[in-house]
């Protein structure tokens, strides 16, 4: 049986359903809209990772502090560390000279000892707040040294006992296996996902609209049936956001590895993979449902009351995507969603660039997924059929589902 009972299977049956989609993919691929905005696409990828190098390639930032007394070197280092300042200490002649590296902007500040124990730190205008806090440090460590010794005790006895003791701490549950890199894959793999869903997917039903009210499909009907039809032009659009995303993968693991933002370049590519595999599946099912929905209504004005509901599935994963995955990727309700096949094509590819997911779950989410889209193709098959060629008032769902 064909997917819509319109007669026996057939190698010629699939035939027009060929002929439609690459007529489909000709002729988006000649568009220029579609090729600026793959272009578009690939560039705000690619200047993604650009930023992301450059961040990581300033590093934390380095003060230049001159000191009079060489002593102060090592423990003020040492200080700056404990507050996240990394700090390149100078040994400068005298005071005048000290003053005149700052001056001149060679050196961020002078850190001086006075005679009384306490530290004045000489800067060109301001201090930055981290160097003052490790300064403060510092003064701190160094006025409890001298109450030490006059106590009659040794402040580096002290220091070392002071420095190996630490907190022990417990975990009650394991730490997460993700990290910043899977976060950030999961996240943009999402994005991808969701855009290309919510623009592809109205893409077919427009493109339904817009063949019925043109009365253009009355035309191609009379030499393909309505299924064969739809077929064809989910595919054929579908066949061109497999494009996009091929490239915007490519782009994005070619960048990636060049910059080393992503380090991990395995784990990057089973991303795209699974981001490519999810984009086939999830668009398969919504577009479908989207072909459906194009058939039930005449006038592109109308598009939107039948496509709305549909979106909500996609929006509404996305919202658990973005406000939930990344710092909890097993929360039930993620987790749970995640398996869903509507919800799946989003919340999924997110939950695997960070680790989390099992193969069960994996394998789970990919079955249902299966599953449902012969059902969806039956379904949508039935309801474009009894739809497409009805013009005027929409259809209602219930009677496309009835007619015969």
């Amino acid at each position: 049986m064909n997917p819509t009972g319109d007669g026996p299977d057939s190698t010629s049956t699939w035939r027009p359903v060929g002929l439609v989609a690459g007529r489909e993919i000709t002729t988006r691929l000649a568009s220029k809209a579609f090729r600026v905005l793959t272009a578009i696409t690939a560039l705000v990828v690619l200047a993604v990772i650009l930023v992301l190098h450059f961040i990581n390639a300033s590093g934390p930032s380095t003060d230049n502090v001159g000191v009079l007394t060489p002593a102060l070197a090592a423990p003020l280092t040492q200080t700056a560390q404990a507050v996240g300042l990394t700090v390149t200490t100078h040994t400068v002649a005298d005071v005048a000279a000290g003053q005149a590296q700052v001056t001149s902007g060679s050196l961020d500040a002078l850190v001086l000892l006075n005679p009384d124990g306490s530290l004045t730190v000489v800067v060109k205008k301001t201090i930055d707040s981290q160097l003052q806090s490790a300064v403060n440090v510092l003064a701190s460590k160094i006025a409890l040294d001298e109450q030490i010794t006059h106590l009659g005790g040794n402040p580096a006895t002290v220091d070392r006992a002071v420095a190996d003791s630490t907190a022990q701490v417990q975990s009650l549950q394991p730490q997460e296996p993700y990290n910043a890199q899977g976060i950030g894959i999961g996240i943009a793999a999402g994005a991808l996902i969701y855009f290309t869903l919510l623009t592809l997917g109205q893409m077919v039903a427009q493109g339904v609209v817009e063949e019925k009210s043109s009365r253009v499909v009355e035309l191609l009907l009379a030499t393909v049936r309505p299924w064969q039809l739809m077929a064809g032009k989910v595919l054929g659009i579908g066949a061109v956001g497999l494009i996009q995303m091929i490239v915007y993968g490519a782009v994005g693991l070619i960048a990636g590895s060049a910059t080393g933002v992503l380090p991990n370049i395995s784990g990057a590519a089973s991303a795209v993979i699974g981001l490519i595999v999810w984009y086939i599946l999830g668009f398969l099912m919504y577009a479908l449902a989207f072909a459906a929905a194009g058939a039930l209504v005449s006038r592109q004005e109308d598009a939107a009351g039948v496509v709305t509901p549909i979106l909500m599935f996609v929006i509404a994963a996305w919202v658990v995507g973005i406000t939930v995955v990344p710092s909890n990727p097993n929360n039930t309700i993620a987790l749970v969603m995640s398996l869903i096949p509507m919800f799946a094509p989003t919340l999924m590819p997110m939950r695997i660039a960070m680790g989390v997911v099992p193969f069960w779950q994996y394998g789970l989410a990919v079955a249902l997924a299966v599953l449902l889209i012969p059902v969806l193709l039956w379904l949508a098959g039935r309801v474009y059929r009894n739809g497409v060629l009805r013009t005027g008032a929409r259809v209602k769902l219930s009677e496309a589902l009835r007619a015969a």
